[in-house]
């Protein structure tokens, strides 16, 4: 019986034209079968993180990608993760967005809030523009959230930041 992995990779350095490229086809090459990904840049640093299932185990998905990592530009992990089971329904999902002048700690302030009434970060991107700070975030609450309630904790966080912190419901047709 052929064993299948999920494996989770990341690829992380310096950007390039064509990484992208290179690794998807050498995971396809291996069989792999490419379930979940995020790719971005973060100020010319190139940061891609995969989650493949297939035949291939880490170690040989790792030595079909050391040719990414030849000019010592890029790092390439790759590691078994167990299938998780799927997750229950969630309450509501709501975009977070926070925006004003920088300055250690809004990250943490503000995404504290949410965990403190059992919401999830399902998806987090920050952006520096000259002074200009902006957070835009997914969030899933459970069905028993005060949503009013964090609204307000929210604001109250933002104020002492000095930041605009909005949270609203996402419409179905945004999924």
């Amino acid at each position: 019986m052929l064993r299948v992995t999920l494996q989770a990779i990341t690829v992380i350095g310096h950007d390039r034209p064509g990484i992208i490229a290179e690794t998807t086809r050498v995971l396809a090459d291996l069989g792999l079968n490419l379930e979940d990904s995020t790719m971005t840049l973060l100020r010319g640093h190139f940061a891609m993180m995969l989650i493949c299932e297939g035949p291939a185990g880490s170690a040989e998905t790792e030595d079909a990608l050391a040719g990414l990592t030849a000019d010592g530009s890029l790092i390439v992990t790759a590691r078994e993760i167990p299938e998780e089971p799927k997750q229950g329904a969630v309450g509501v999902s709501y975009v977070l967005t926070v925006h004003g002048g920088d300055r250690p700690g809004i990250v943490s302030r503000v995404v504290g809030e949410v965990a403190r009434v059992g919401g999830n970060i399902t998806d987090l991107t920050t952006r520096l523009a000259g002074d200009l700070y902006l957070l835009v975030a997914e969030v899933d609450l459970p069905a028993t959230a005060d949503v009013g309630t964090l609204e307000q904790s929210l604001t109250r966080v933002g104020a002492e930041l000095g930041v605009g912190v909005t949270l609203r419901e996402v419409e179905s047709d945004e999924l």
